[in-house]
């Protein structure tokens, strides 16, 4: 086995994230050093990508953000569709941003010292994060705006497609 090779000092996968970025010609807003957000068109609303770089533990974190307003007062609502929706998933997480009353999609990934293929692995993560904001926003949006039941409103997400329309 061979001795793990380090990271060099000046390696930061933020701009291996602003080139994917800026080759697809997106605006984006390099924050600092280890941070940068990128505002998307989504299928139902503009979302917002955030990347952090935390150099110490090799961790690279994403969020993305989905602009709902929150309307309701009943926040164990949110917290019932933050458990139902996180035992679906199988890579990252939704949380509620409290401060921003937004929520947001999670994940963050170690990037190892010998990893040879991570630009491909980051192109899935961001696109598994777009891809679960698209698809839950309907229900967060119904239970955050409308007060529907986190249930109710995941409902139509659990019946099994059968035949072709």
């Amino acid at each position: 086995m061979e001795p793990a090779k380090n990271l060099a000092p000046e390696y930061n996968p933020i701009d291996l994230v602003e080139n994917i970025f800026a080759s697809r010609s997106f605006e984006l807003e390099r924050r600092n050093l280890n941070e940068i957000a990128i505002e998307i068109q989504g299928k139902w609303n503009n979302m917002l990508l955030f990347f952090a770089w935390e150099a110490s533990m090799h961790c690279l974190h994403l969020s993305c953000l989905m602009d709902i307003d929150c309307q309701i007062e009943d926040r164990s609502k949110i917290f019932e569709l933050l458990a139902l929706a996180n035992e679906e998933l199988w890579v990252g997480h939704f949380s509620y941003w409290t401060e921003q009353n937004l929520p947001v999609f999670k994940h963050s990934v170690i990037i190892n010292d010998d990893e040879e293929y991570f630009a491909g692995k980051l192109e899935q993560i961001i696109n598994i994060a777009i891809n679960e904001c698209e698809r839950m926003y309907p229900v967060f949006k119904v239970v955050l705006t409308k007060g529907m039941s986190p249930r109710e409103a995941l409902y139509p997400m659990t019946m099994a497609t059968i035949g072709q329309a």
